[in-house]
């Protein structure tokens, strides 16, 4: 190997053992058998495992979490995918005007665009509510369903719908055995990445939960504030794993590559 290569690749590891530290540290200290954290543990128990995967309270915020993601991605792949579809295949005024907005979420400052959402679910009266937090992460995921579904269209080939309609396919055969058929890896990325953003959201969910009613980040934050119990470390560690295989639910289903190429 040459220095420079023997240089890059030991820089390389040395960026990889950076960013992975933290992450190691918190799963081994997620198994000691103390009341508090610590690293490394003085021994080996899945007794804070066993806590919290038996608690209410972490349960109940770990379903409040995927009901949203799943309200969350849903209405949003849906509402999103009859948008594109208007823009890429209509001559619609206003059209860049558009894209511009729906993308606005991710240009924002996260502080700022949580304050902008607070105000207009204050004015709706639905604060610390379900249906509140919907509303807020539906806007929060547009632009991670938005992007992904228009270039599906795009690379989509016209002709063959315009083969079948030829050949006397209805609009709605034409839509449900073409159309659909081959931009699902895109509605699929779009649906399982925005529900990861909606799942891990925790910025603008601060603002918008109520006493009742909290999502799984939200919790883990205010229990790091309260507490440094091991428990946090196991919750972390498990949402880890499950983000983990929804990336490699992804991966086996359409391919990282495609949400790359999407977003790019």
């Amino acid at each position: 190997m040459k220095p420079a290569q023997a240089v890059l690749t030991a820089f390389a590891a040395a960026a990889f053992a950076f960013i992975l530290a933290p992450i190691l540290v918190v799963v081994v200290a997620s198994v000691t058998p103390r009341g508090y954290l610590e690293f490394p543990p003085q021994g080996l128990s899945l007794r804070w495992y066993v806590e919290v995967l038996t608690s209410w309270a972490w349960g109940r915020a770990f379903l409040v979490s995927v009901a949203l993601a799943t309200v969350a991605a849903t209405a949003t792949t849906f509402v999103c995918f009859l948008a594109a579809l208007v823009t890429t295949r209509r001559r619609v005024p206003g059209k860049n005007l558009l894209e511009f907005l729906i993308q606005l979420p991710l240009l924002l400052p996260h502080a700022a665009l949580a304050m902008a959402l607070f105000s207009l679910i204050l004015v709706l009266g639905l604060r610390g509510s379900f249906p509140g937090l919907a509303v807020a992460h539906l806007i929060l995921v547009m632009p991670f369903v938005y992007a992904p579904i228009v270039n599906g269209l795009r690379q989509h080939d016209l002709s063959v719908e315009e083969a079948a309609a030829t050949l006397g396919a209805d609009p709605i055969t034409v839509f449900r055995k073409i159309t659909l058929p081959m931009i699902r890896p895109a509605l699929v990325s779009a649906f399982l990445f925005s529900f990861i953003v909606s799942f891990d959201e925790v910025t603008v969910s601060v603002f918008l939960i109520g006493v009742d009613m909290t999502t799984l980040p939200v919790k883990i934050l205010s229990d790091i504030q309260a507490s440094a119990s091991p428990a946090i470390a196991a919750v972390s560690t498990l949402l880890m794993g499950l983000t983990l295989a929804m990336v490699y639910i992804i991966n086996r289903l359409i391919g990282i590559r495609l949400f790359v190429e999407n977003r790019a």
